[in-house]
């Protein structure tokens, strides 16, 4: 950004020193020889009026320049020292009537830069000066100007790099202080820098760091809270389970013992998620074995979809691997899909994995015979809250949120009959971690 607006004020400055600096040369240029045409002319103005004196104060004798010049100093004076007159007399002549005569100084080899004025009867007077004495002055007016729009721009340089820094040092320090929020990082001090809109921008993210970090701190409460209240529940079930376990029925015993090992699988889930709630954004990818996965929620559904008259049918590979941070985000959110299958849709529930050719991802999906999604609800599934039927809304929301949270994407691929499909990494990350971003709300 510094360097964008340092660019930029140079670049106008720049321009605009050409745009004028081109026509003040010409100007100027014009200046020197309008100058030096006006000394000329005043030269011979009064040259001539010293000769037309003398002429008038002895009618008998004709006075010509060079005889004024040695009986009058004053004359002289009004030659440069580096020029010359020449006094033409219209009565002295050659063919063309006119035969000038150098009468003060010296002629000049050299190109001349001359002015004349007509006397009348007296002749006409010609000063002339060697031209490379104007061109001086001319080219020396020029390099004044040259001068000035290099100091300008000079000056607008410092100007504009003390701005620049004025400028892109706080919107950098804001950045800078937003990703660290983004980040989980809430101790940072939310200063002020003079400027108002920066400063209203800088009150703005102190707020809400402020109103995130209370957020937080209450959500790692309730966490917390619910996390112990279901470890109580989940204890109180378990020894309940465990007296169920003696009783004299072997099918009892069965089913008690199944019960008991849900609890205990929704007990290491439950510490899972408490871990995944405060583990680090920068936390090392794992690999995850998806026919083993897959195989689990299988065997979780199975029942539910028999008792349905249904079945599920799994075409995982052997060798599927996904990486993730946090196991459970895959497990869940393949559990919402499988939820979603056995309450609003209806046949086969057929669960594929193959591994996608432009880049070391995995493709799982999820689809059933069902009637599928209506045309009119596909833009809204993955919205919080909103539901078609049973349900609190919530599922396919928290299934993309915790997917996209390693670098993944759930999407609705087909909607007659539905099929739902997680891309996920396929290998880890090679020189950064998996890019997580979170879009619960979409």
């Amino acid at each position: 950004m510094r360097q964008r607006i340092l660019t930029s004020m140079i670049a106008m400055v720049a321009s605009v020193g050409v745009l004028l600096g081109i026509p003040l040369m010409v100007i100027a240029w014009w200046w020197v020889s309008d100058h030096a045409h006006q000394d000329l002319e005043g030269r011979l103005k009064r040259a001539s009026v010293l000769l037309i004196q003398h002429e008038d104060s002895d009618q008998e004798h004709a006075h010509d320049a060079s005889e004024l010049a040695r009986s009058d100093p004053a004359f002289r004076l009004l030659v440069p020292d580096d020029g010359y007159l020449v006094m033409s007399h219209p009565a002295v002549g050659n063919v063309a009537g006119r035969a000038p005569e150098v009468l003060v100084g010296n002629p000049i080899p050299a190109p001349t830069f001359s002015d004349s004025i007509d006397l009348g009867d007296l002749g006409v007077l010609r000063m002339s000066i060697p031209r490379n004495s104007v061109r001086d002055d001319q080219w020396a007016a020029i390099g004044i100007v040259a001068m000035m729009v290099v100091a300008s721009v000079a000056v607008t340089t410092v100007v504009a790099a003390i701005t620049a820094s004025r400028l892109a040092d706080p919107v950098i320090d804001l950045a800078n202080r937003a990703g660290a929020m983004a980040k989980g990082d809430f101790r940072s001090e939310w200063r002020t820098y003079g400027i108002a809109e920066l400063d209203r921008l800088s009150t703005a993210l102190g707020d809400a760091n402020s109103e995130i970090a209370d957020r937080w701190e209450r959500e790692g409460e309730i966490v917390g809270e619910v996390s112990h209240q279901l470890r109580s529940r989940l204890t109180a079930i378990q020894l309940r389970l465990d007296e169920l376990s003696m009783h004299p029925d072997p099918d009892v015993v069965v089913e008690a013992e199944a019960a008991a090992a849900q609890v205990d699988r929704l007990s290491k889930d439950l510490d899972e998620m408490v871990a995944a709630s405060r583990e680090s954004p920068d936390a090392p990818a794992i690999p995850i074995d998806v026919s083993r996965l897959v195989a689990t929620l299988r065997e979780d559904f199975e029942h539910a979809y028999d008792a349905q008259d249904r079945r599920i049918v799994v075409r995982v590979p052997a060798d599927a691997t996904a990486w993730s941070s946090q196991p459970s985000r895959l497990r869940e959110a393949m559990s919402v899909l499988l939820d979603n299958a056995l309450q609003h849709g209806s046949g086969t529930c057929t669960i594929s994995a193959a591994g996608l050719v432009s880049a070391s991802m995995l493709r799982i999906t999820v689809g059933d015979e069902g009637r599928g999604v209506p045309d009119e609800l596909v833009t809204q599934i993955f919205r919080r809250g909103f539901t078609g039927g049973r349900g609190s809304g919530v599922g396919l929301a928290l299934a993309r949120a915790l997917i996209e949270a390693d670098g993944g994407r759930l999407d609705l691929v087909s909607r007659h009959p539905t099929v739902f499909a997680i891309v996920v990494p396929a290998g880890p990350p090679e020189g950064a971690e998996i890019k997580r971003d979170r879009a619960p709300h979409r």
